[in-house]
């Protein structure tokens, strides 16, 4: 699901679709799913809006990478990351969608042709599904799969990538306003924030402010980052009333080589991981074995808070059933 994704974190997202998987020793402190108050897992799947809205197109829009992109049709959408996947669904137009990327993991996409391999963008993949609209990320590649995705004459939508809480209503817009329909964005932006606004209202004021460490962890490649500033991961911690430890720590780059004085430095309480990732080191009991985890105050106490990947930073219509999921596994007992 930041700026500097296409460098440190996702040259390691691309070792996600090899070997990820193993199963997961010991247990963390909630299932990483999260549920709404409904009781839907994060996972699992969206919610659409009530009312299917009817496109009004053409329309004219201005994309993220400074071209102005005209969308005449919007009957076969190729979305290149699962958070605008997720976006389009949630705006009740899933049925036009033709094709997802690795990250798309909620279930209504799940039977849908992929046209990435490792992150990167078949063009030749999309192409073959005659779409009339791709949209992308600012970090979507390689950039020759998108000239030639261009060259081909299908517009392309780039959205500007997702940092924090504040891009949830500016993504959902600018999709919703590329497909025609901008009083649907509305509402889902309005949903959306209120949900957000009703999770962080229940958060523990009377537990302190938990240091929590974001790994992205990798074990099959021996892949150990830290987040710093600009992880993405910031802006969700501090609206469930944690401190970033990373950031805390003085880490300035997006992510940091995991090693046993950066552990030391930022001391979390708790870890932050994605579920694909902690399986990959095989579960607590081998998170623990990473030289230095066990030794801060999260290692010896087992805290770890574990999110399913395709959700922690999508920053869309899902972040309140994330937020809340990592309220309830930092918290407990304490959360309402």
């Amino acid at each position: 699901m930041r700026r500097r994704l296409a460098g440190a974190l996702l040259c390691a997202l691309a070792l996600t679709a090899t070997g990820c998987g193993g199963a997961t020793s010991g247990s963390a402190t909630g299932t990483g799913s999260g549920a709404d108050s409904g009781g839907t897992a994060t996972a699992d799947r969206v919610e659409p809006l009530a009312d299917t809205p009817a496109p009004k197109l053409p329309v004219t829009v201005r994309s993220a990478d400074g071209r102005t992109v005209t969308v005449r049709q919007a009957q076969r959408i190729v979305p290149l990351s699962g958070s605008l996947s997720e976006i389009v669904f949630t705006l009740g137009l899933g049925d036009r969608v033709v094709a997802r990327d690795i990250t798309a993991t909620f279930a209504q996409a799940a039977k849908l042709p992929l046209v990435t391999r490792n992150h990167d963008v078949s063009a030749e993949g999309v192409l073959s599904l005659k779409p009339d609209l791709v949209l992308a990320e600012t970090t979507t590649g390689p950039d020759e799969a998108m000239q030639q995705i261009r060259a081909a004459g299908i517009p392309v939508l780039v959205v500007a990538p997702a940092q924090g809480l504040s891009d949830v209503g500016p993504r959902i817009r600018a999709v919703a306003g590329a497909l025609g329909v901008p009083a649907a964005g509305t509402e889902l932006t309005k949903r959306s924030e209120a949900r957000i606004a009703a999770v962080r209202k229940d958060v523990p004021r009377d537990t302190g402010s938990p240091r929590v460490a974001f790994l992205y962890l990798r074990g099959s490649a021996s892949v150990y980052l830290i987040g710093g500033k600009g992880s993405g991961a910031t802006s969700l911690l501090e609206a469930a009333g944690a401190v970033d430890a990373g950031v805390e720590a003085g880490l300035t780059k997006d992510f940091t080589a995991l090693t046993t004085e950066a552990l030391a430095k930022s001391a979390p309480d708790a870890i932050l991981v994605m579920t694909k990732g902690l399986a990959s080191v095989g579960g607590i009991d081998g998170l623990l074995k990473i030289p230095g985890v066990a030794q801060t105050p999260a290692g010896m106490h087992r805290r770890v808070v574990s999110i399913e990947d395709g959700a922690l930073l999508s920053y869309g219509p899902r972040t309140d059933q994330v937020l809340k999921s990592l309220v309830t596994q930092l918290y407990g007992d304490g959360a309402r």
